[in-house]
Protein backbone atom coordinates (compact mmCIF):
# COMPACT_ATOMS: atom_id res chain seq x y z
CA UNK A 1 0.00 0.00 0.00
CA UNK A 2 1.31 3.53 -0.56
CA UNK A 3 -0.67 6.69 0.43
CA UNK A 4 -0.27 9.67 -2.40
CA UNK A 5 -0.36 13.41 -1.14
CA UNK A 6 -2.51 15.63 -1.97
CA UNK A 7 -2.29 19.21 -2.57
CA UNK A 8 -4.54 22.24 -1.47
CA UNK A 9 -4.38 25.85 -1.76
CA UNK A 10 -5.83 28.71 0.18
CA UNK A 11 -7.12 32.27 -0.56
CA UNK A 12 -9.56 34.90 0.43
CA UNK A 13 -12.00 32.77 -1.86
CA UNK A 14 -11.51 29.52 -0.10
CA UNK A 15 -9.78 25.98 -0.52
CA UNK A 16 -8.60 24.26 -3.69
CA UNK A 17 -8.13 20.65 -2.73
CA UNK A 18 -6.25 18.32 -5.64
CA UNK A 19 -4.49 15.66 -7.09
CA UNK A 20 -2.55 16.86 -10.16
CA UNK A 21 -0.40 13.56 -11.59
CA UNK A 22 -2.78 11.02 -11.64
CA UNK A 23 -1.90 6.98 -12.67
CA UNK A 24 -3.34 6.21 -16.01
CA UNK A 25 -6.25 3.84 -15.98
CA UNK A 26 -8.78 5.57 -13.78
CA UNK A 27 -12.05 4.41 -15.11
CA UNK A 28 -14.99 5.55 -12.97
CA UNK A 29 -15.32 7.13 -9.70
CA UNK A 30 -17.79 6.87 -6.61
CA UNK A 31 -18.85 8.63 -3.50
CA UNK A 32 -19.84 6.72 -0.04
CA UNK A 33 -21.56 8.29 2.44
CA UNK A 34 -22.83 6.08 5.37
CA UNK A 35 -25.92 7.75 7.63
CA UNK A 36 -24.10 7.27 10.80
CA UNK A 37 -20.54 7.17 12.43
CA UNK A 38 -19.20 4.25 13.27
CA UNK A 39 -20.52 1.97 10.23
CA UNK A 40 -18.37 -0.33 8.98
CA UNK A 41 -18.72 -1.64 5.14
CA UNK A 42 -16.55 -4.32 4.84
CA UNK A 43 -14.75 -6.63 3.00
CA UNK A 44 -14.99 -6.24 -0.51
CA UNK A 45 -11.80 -7.71 -2.46
CA UNK A 46 -11.11 -7.66 -6.09
CA UNK A 47 -7.84 -9.33 -8.12
CA UNK A 48 -7.44 -7.42 -11.15
CA UNK A 49 -9.03 -3.76 -9.82
CA UNK A 50 -7.00 -1.28 -8.02
CA UNK A 51 -8.58 1.49 -6.30
CA UNK A 52 -7.40 4.85 -4.42
CA UNK A 53 -9.28 6.22 -1.57
CA UNK A 54 -9.57 9.39 0.00
CA UNK A 55 -11.58 10.98 2.57
CA UNK A 56 -13.65 14.26 1.17
CA UNK A 57 -15.16 15.22 4.37
CA UNK A 58 -14.95 13.60 8.14
CA UNK A 59 -12.23 10.74 8.84
CA UNK A 60 -12.50 6.88 8.42
CA UNK A 61 -10.45 4.17 9.44
CA UNK A 62 -9.48 2.10 6.39
CA UNK A 63 -8.07 -1.34 6.45
CA UNK A 64 -6.83 -4.02 3.03
CA UNK A 65 -6.31 -7.42 3.44
CA UNK A 66 -3.85 -9.18 1.25
CA UNK A 67 -6.36 -11.90 -0.32
CA UNK A 68 -3.32 -14.49 -0.58
CA UNK A 69 -1.18 -14.02 2.48
CA UNK A 70 -4.67 -12.41 4.88
CA UNK A 71 -1.75 -9.89 6.02
CA UNK A 72 -3.97 -6.88 7.33
CA UNK A 73 -3.23 -2.92 7.37
CA UNK A 74 -5.50 -0.44 8.78
CA UNK A 75 -5.12 3.40 7.90
CA UNK A 76 -6.93 6.18 9.24
CA UNK A 77 -7.86 9.05 6.58
CA UNK A 78 -9.44 12.49 7.08
CA UNK A 79 -10.10 15.61 5.51
CA UNK A 80 -7.39 17.30 7.72
CA UNK A 81 -4.47 15.50 5.77
CA UNK A 82 -4.96 15.71 2.49
CA UNK A 83 -4.07 11.94 1.25
CA UNK A 84 -4.96 9.02 -1.29
CA UNK A 85 -4.78 5.59 -0.17
CA UNK A 86 -3.95 3.37 -3.18
CA UNK A 87 -4.78 -0.23 -3.08
CA UNK A 88 -3.59 -3.05 -5.58
CA UNK A 89 -5.32 -6.15 -6.98
CA UNK A 90 -4.89 -8.57 -5.04
CA UNK A 91 -6.49 -6.86 -1.48
CA UNK A 92 -9.63 -6.65 -0.06
CA UNK A 93 -10.58 -3.37 1.63
CA UNK A 94 -13.04 -1.75 3.96
CA UNK A 95 -14.00 1.21 6.10
CA UNK A 96 -15.66 2.62 9.41
CA UNK A 97 -16.59 5.95 9.26
CA UNK A 98 -15.41 7.47 11.98
CA UNK A 99 -18.16 10.51 12.14
CA UNK A 100 -21.62 11.74 11.44
CA UNK A 101 -20.70 13.59 8.13
CA UNK A 102 -17.88 11.21 6.89
CA UNK A 103 -17.73 11.07 2.72
CA UNK A 104 -15.52 8.77 1.38
CA UNK A 105 -14.33 8.55 -2.17
CA UNK A 106 -13.60 5.87 -4.82
CA UNK A 107 -11.27 6.22 -7.61
CA UNK A 108 -11.07 2.73 -9.64
CA UNK A 109 -9.13 0.95 -12.46
CA UNK A 110 -12.14 -0.89 -14.01
CA UNK A 111 -15.53 -0.42 -14.97
CA UNK A 112 -18.52 -1.18 -12.78
CA UNK A 113 -19.23 -4.34 -15.17
CA UNK A 114 -15.41 -5.57 -15.01
CA UNK A 115 -15.60 -5.07 -10.94
CA UNK A 116 -18.54 -7.19 -10.90
CA UNK A 117 -16.90 -9.97 -12.84
CA UNK A 118 -14.16 -10.01 -10.07
CA UNK A 119 -16.16 -9.38 -7.31
CA UNK A 120 -15.27 -10.98 -3.94
CA UNK A 121 -16.33 -10.58 -0.19
CA UNK A 122 -15.85 -11.43 3.06
CA UNK A 123 -18.28 -10.59 6.43
CA UNK A 124 -17.35 -7.11 8.30
CA UNK A 125 -16.06 -9.28 11.26
CA UNK A 126 -13.56 -11.34 9.61
CA UNK A 127 -10.60 -8.86 10.15
CA UNK A 128 -11.72 -6.82 13.36
CA UNK A 129 -9.49 -3.92 12.95
CA UNK A 130 -11.80 -1.15 13.34
CA UNK A 131 -11.72 -0.21 17.86
CA UNK A 132 -10.45 2.69 18.19
CA UNK A 133 -8.14 2.64 21.49
CA UNK A 134 -7.43 5.61 23.80
CA UNK A 135 -4.18 6.42 24.24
Amino acid sequence: MKTINMGSAVDDRGKVTFVNEFPEGIKRMYIVENFQKDFIRAWHGHKKEAKYVFVIKGASIVGTVDMESEEVERFVLSDQKSQMLYIPPGYYNGFKTLTDDTVVGFLSTTTLEEAKEDDFRKDADTWDIWEVKPR
